[in-house]
């Protein structure tokens, strides 16, 4: 793996990555999977009425985007993204090989969820992550648009999702009947 600076996104970051960066390439992360599997206490819900977020929990593979960061803004954009990914330190840092899409292999920083934070939700089922995040809202907006712009984005980039796609049909039929 080169000493590049690279960071791998996986939901939010795939589409408002927030900082300047000099390449972004699709990219694959074998081992773990985008899942809807940490409550969210901040951005998406709240203490009294969590909503979901997104993690990479383990096992399978995840294709997301990874974004190449000059040396020199390499500083602020860690600090940025510090701020931005761990409020409540739901995640561990780690670097990570990804496989680019020009079939490169480079080390990026992930954010890993920590299965053994309290916010860790684990695998629950698609009816109770319809549930979690039906009506949930946080400092961010509302928990069922950020799944939308998820699954908008990935159809955007022709990454299928069907479980997220699944999810966003069953949240807005809660949300429709409340």
């Amino acid at each position: 793996m080169s000493d590049e600076r690279w960071v791998f996104g996986y939901g939010s970051l795939m589409w408002r990555p927030g900082f300047a960066y000099l390449e972004r390439r699709g990219a694959t992360l074998h081992g773990r999977r985008r899942a809807f599997c940490i409550y969210s206490v901040h951005h998406r819900g709240t203490y009294e009425r969590p909503g979901l977020v997104l993690g990479l929990a383990p096992g399978g593979s995840v294709r997301g985007k990874a974004f190449r960061v000059a040396e020199k803004d390499w500083e602020e954009v860690y600090a940025y993204l510090r701020e931005r990914e761990q409020p409540t330190e739901t995640y561990v840092e780690a670097r990570h090989a990804v496989r680019l899409n020009d079939g490169r292999q480079v080390g990026a920083l992930v954010f890993l969820s920590d299965t053994g934070h309290p916010q860790w939700a684990g695998a629950l089922a698609l009816d109770q992550q319809a549930a979690l995040i039906a009506g949930a809202c946080g400092l961010s907006g509302r928990n069922v648009d950020y799944l939308r712009d998820l699954v908008v984005h990935l159809r955007e980039e022709g990454l299928s999702d069907p479980a997220m796609e699944e999810l966003l049909g069953l949240v807005e039929t809660r949300e429709a009947q409340a």
